[in-house]
């Protein structure tokens, strides 16, 4: 085994290629790859919980030990299966500027993602994601956000409040979705009417008008994109923090009209980038003294 397969959790390990080669048993058509296709086929059809290392062994025809020899757990299981429904296809980097564009796209396809394989938003959550795919992801939304001013920590954050955004939209979709699927439009309509009834203007008087034109519980006919409306107010916000970059506390006067160009960009970026190897190496001398005087008072 390597030191990299041991650092790693099993399942990612397994993701990367790097684990230690499956134990052969006597029927070798089977691999890690039929086996996480199988359940990820399991998973689209019936959900998450139905997921099992004996249902998957079974719908292969083989023992549930047989899987075993290739994944260990059902744990790593989850994981292979999340890496492998993450797999989307990357556009080729074209260096535009275009990086609301490019975020969007990436937000559509990953939101394609989870309604492909509904059961993503029922993973467990351990962690930074670790898996090929879902590196791949983060590199994709990473290049798109490089013409911004952003330092490294306003990039992660990004990242993470656009896969935020993606996931919840994609939990309550599909919940409502299966919601509307279990009834009917007669009881839909009918739990409507009595919602209206309920909310009176007296006592909500900013909700009851939303209610009683059918807008609050509204349905999937409904043409306004919720998805893109939210989306866009994100990415507006963004747009905002970086027009206001040169306006921050530590910026000097005389930037404040600076034109936003190309060139601007670039150079914010070095600088933001100068500063963070500063406070680093700051943390590392602060590190340091603290050592020299634990070493002072013991000897």
């Amino acid at each position: 085994m390597t030191d990299v397969e041991d650092a790693l959790p099993r399942g990612v390990a397994l993701t990367w290629g790097v684990a230690e080669n499956p134990q052969r048993g006597p029927r070798r058509e089977l691999s890690i790859e039929r086996i996480v296709e199988t359940a990820v086929e399991i998973a689209d059809a019936e959900g998450l919980g139905a997921v099992s290392m004996s249902r998957v062994a079974t719908a292969l025809g083989f023992t549930t030990m047989s899987l075993y020899r290739y994944v260990t757990s059902k744990d790593d299981l989850l994981v292979l299966m999340g890496d492998a429904a993450s797999e989307v296809p990357i556009p080729p980097d074209t260096g535009g500027d275009d990086w609301r564009g490019g975020v969007s796209r990436w937000a559509v396809a990953a939101r394609a993602a989870y309604r492909a394989h509904p059961w993503m938003v029922d993973l467990p959550i351990n962690g930074a994601p670790m898996t090929p795919n879902t590196l791949l992801m983060a590199d994709w939304m990473l290049r798109e956000l490089a013409p911004l001013p952003l330092d490294d920590d306003e990039k992660m954050a990004t990242l993470l409040l656009l896969s935020s955004y993606v996931r919840a939209t994609a939990a309550i979709e599909r919940d409502i979705s299966a919601l509307i699927s279990a009834g009917t439009s007669a009881d839909s309509r009918r739990q409507s009417e009595a919602l209206a009834t309920l909310v009176t203007p007296e006592r909500f008087p900013s909700l009851s008008p939303l209610v009683a034109a059918g807008l609050y519980d509204r349905d999937d006919d409904n043409t306004f994109d919720d998805f893109a409306f939210g989306l866009g107010r994100i990415l507006d916000g963004i747009d905002l923090h970086t027009r206001d970059v040169e306006k921050r506390p530590d910026a000097p006067v005389e930037q404040y009209e600076i034109p936003r160009d190309k060139a601007v960009r670039e150079a914010a970026k070095a600088r933001r980038e100068a500063e963070g190897r500063v406070r680093e190496a700051l943390k590392r001398e602060r590190e340091a003294i603290k050592r020299a005087r634990e070493r002072a008072e013991r000897g």
